[in-house]
């Protein structure tokens, strides 16, 4: 039974979901709340959490979904704000979310949830894919040991999720413990006896034990976390409280030849190692499938590389043709330019007689015949296309693999296979993938990663855009503008990571089986993606048309013309009203992107300038967006310095190849 999911229903109480990356704990929250839920930043951070309610115990009750986390000692910004969730906001219930194949790392993270002593259970998901590789679990043995609700649930198909709504008002503080080496619960203690008993009076206490944990590991990003915690001493003693703690806990884990989180790792381990073997059975004999050897198989460099350029294609045949083709061909000519674009004309020119706001609204630059008419009938059926088939790759455990496979190549660049996952998101938004670019450990590849993402990696709306510009001319036209755009991320990654100071983490990821994508899912993620292109980028296309419109009124776009004919009609070799998709590239790269695509389709570029546009606008500039955020996480030095150097950089690009069409070194 579903909760009401009105905003302001939910109560003060909280029940988090916590579990490992890629264990199906979204899916699981989606089975609980509904499908109406809130998403939203964690408080001081640009971490997406979800939101929604539920009944428990006969009282609404808030369900968050935190980030997936491999601890809650954290060493990024995912794992810091699940922990901040459990300490700051301390939920009434945690429900644990583990993949049943794997069941030993799961159970890590359990053991450290059990020192905050908060009520828990254990959900085995994906129960039905253990079952299939001959993985069997007794549960009730399980639970015995851990002193906690243990279900088995399939969150894909709902199997278990009733049983696990009954287990939720069953929860229980767990009982297990970790078995730590005697000097390493020796620290623990020693930090742990320098805290007020004030501060240990009830659920003190547990703070205490996290916070001793913590700053032993040398943490201090904690302080934050248990300030309201810390409020109950006077402001002068718990600046006092918090020096004696920071100086002691360094002095202690200077003892420890290896650091004391690894040694603490090491008994966690060993217990879940000792669990599994008592609770886990592996029946029959263990055979591949072909879903695991195609897993295999796309993290090797042969057949790995195939498989790639073969999604590629499928991805060109998909979004390209299909959807820049046949689909904006429905939308523009038989949508808008048949039905809606006279409609909404003779509605204009009947009820609004005054000449200017006609043509601000149905004009060569209005925002209906212009804006509208890009942003719905160009760009959205492409950019559906692109959340599909993007959506297809992430639901079915490729992208990590991907990651991997090209760990290699990203060596070359300072950069390790974790900076795969920002740049492809940036194929969705690079803004957003700005913002993920906080998954990578060092400074150096954070700088480098923004820096490419700037030059080299262009989002959906624009990938659309340009698969639609070139699709049905010469495949060489293709072959140069990737070959140009990867020679460029090759290039400059390399070069900067000689000049960026810093060295390049180790590379460590999660791989999540080959699954066939479930249709329910693949929905509810392409319609929020969808949902945010509608209220983010559609408003940018009208204000981006707006300044158009005053533009041409007031003159300004004819001097900007002219300014620009040097360099754009004869340094770059393309027509002047290209200029009109440079300076609306400004705000939004794809919406340049979108006005070259117009004049591709009008037959107004030759196949050469097809390729110079191609190239210039993928290395161009990204969205006003991208550069306030670049600013907000590399600061302003850096990201004007990278702006400066992406614009000259792509200008030039564009004019060498200009000058090569010219010579005749390259025909299309």
């Amino acid at each position: 039974m579903l909760c009401p999911t009105e905003t302001g229903t939910a109560s003060s109480k909280i029940l988090a979901l916590v579990g490992n990356p890629n264990v199906g704990k979204s899916a699981l929250f989606s089975r609980l709340t509904g499908k109406y839920v809130t998403v939203s930043n964690y408080p001081g951070t640009t971490v997406d959490v979800s939101r929604g309610n539920c009944w428990l115990k006969g009282a609404a009750i808030e369900v968050v979904d935190s980030p997936g986390v491999l601890s809650i000692f954290p060493k990024s910004e995912d794992e810091r704000v699940t922990r901040d969730l459990l300490l700051r906001d301390r939920p009434e219930i945690i429900l644990q979310v583990a993949d049943t194949k794997n069941l030993g790392r799961s159970l890590n993270l359990t053991l450290e949830l059990a020192e905050l002593k908060i009520p828990m259970v254990l959900a085995l998901n994906m129960s039905d894919e253990a079952e299939q590789k001959g993985i069997e679990v007794d549960a009730a043995r399980l639970a015995q040991i851990l002193g906690v609700p243990v279900i088995e649930t399939v969150a894909t198909t709902g199997d278990g999720i009733a049983d696990l709504r009954r287990a939720l008002s069953q929860a229980k503080i767990p009982t297990i413990q970790t078995h730590y080496l005697s000097e390493v619960s020796d620290a623990y203690d020693q930090i742990i006896s320098l805290i007020p008993k004030e501060l240990k009076e009830t659920e003190g206490q547990n703070y205490s034990r996290i916070l001793a944990q913590t700053l032993l590991y040398q943490d201090y990003s904690i302080w934050s976390s248990l300030k309201p915690w810390l409020e109950k001493l006077e402001e002068q003693k718990a600046l006092e409280l918090k020096s004696i703690l920071t100086r002691q806990s360094s002095q202690c884990s200077k003892k420890f030849i290896r650091p004391i989180s690894i040694l603490a790792l090491d008994s966690r381990q060993q217990q879940s190692r000792e669990i599994v073997a008592q609770t886990v059975q592996i029946t029959g004999i263990l055979k591949s499938s072909w879903a695991q050897k195609l897993g295999r198989a796309a993290m090797k460099p042969w057949p790995g590389y195939l498989i790639a350029l073969g999604m590629l294609y499928l991805m060109y045949q998909f979004v390209g043709v299909f959807g820049a083709q046949y689909l904006v061909d429905l939308f523009e000519k038989g949508l808008f330019g048949k039905i809606l674009n006279p409609a909404v004309t003779k509605i204009v020119t009947t009820l609004i007689p005054i000449t200017f706001i006609q043509e601000m609204l149905i004009g060569p630059y209005g925002l209906f015949s212009m804006a509208l008419t890009y942003a719905l009938a160009l760009i959205f059926p492409i950019v559906t296309c692109f959340f599909l088939f993007f959506g297809i790759l992430e639901d079915s455990g490729y992208l990590p693999r991907l990651a991997i496979m090209l760990d290699r190549v990203f060596r070359l660049m300072g950069l390790n296979g974790k900076a795969v996952l920002p740049m492809i998101l940036g194929l969705g938004c690079d803004t957003m993938a700005t913002l993920t670019t906080r998954v990578l450990e060092s400074n150096k590849e954070k700088i480098i990663v923004t820096l490419l993402l700037t030059l080299s990696i262009p989002c959906s709306a624009q990938i659309g855009a340009m698969l639609g510009m070139v699709a049905g001319l010469s495949w060489k036209i293709m072959a140069l503008w990737l070959g140009i755009v990867v020679g460029t991320m090759l290039l400059v990654g390399w070069l900067g990571s000689k000049v960026v100071p810093g060295v390049r983490s180790p590379f460590l990821m999660e791989i999540p089986p080959i699954r066939i994508p479930q249709l329910r899912n693949l929905f509810k993620k392409i319609r929020a993606r969808l949902l945010w292109y509608v209220r983010e980028a559609v408003p940018m296309f009208l204000l981006g048309t707006f300044i158009l419109f005053i533009s041409d009124k007031i003159g300004l776009l004819e001097l900007v013309k002219k300014a620009g004919t040097p360099l754009v009609v004869h340094f770059l070799g393309l027509p002047q009203k290209a200029t009109e998709s440079f300076i609306i590239g400004f705000l939004r790269r794809d919406y340049g992107a979108a006005g070259f695509f117009m004049l591709a389709q009008n037959q107004l570029l030759t196949p050469a300038q097809i390729a110079v546009a191609l190239t210039v606008i993928t290395l161009f500039m990204p969205c006003i967006a991208q550069f306030f955020v670049s600013i907000k996480e590399r600061g302003l030095k850096t990201t004007v310095s990278i702006a400066a150097f992406v614009l000259s950089f792509s200008l030039c690009v564009g004019g060498l190849l200009n000058w090569i069409f010219k010579i005749g070194w390259i025909t299309l």
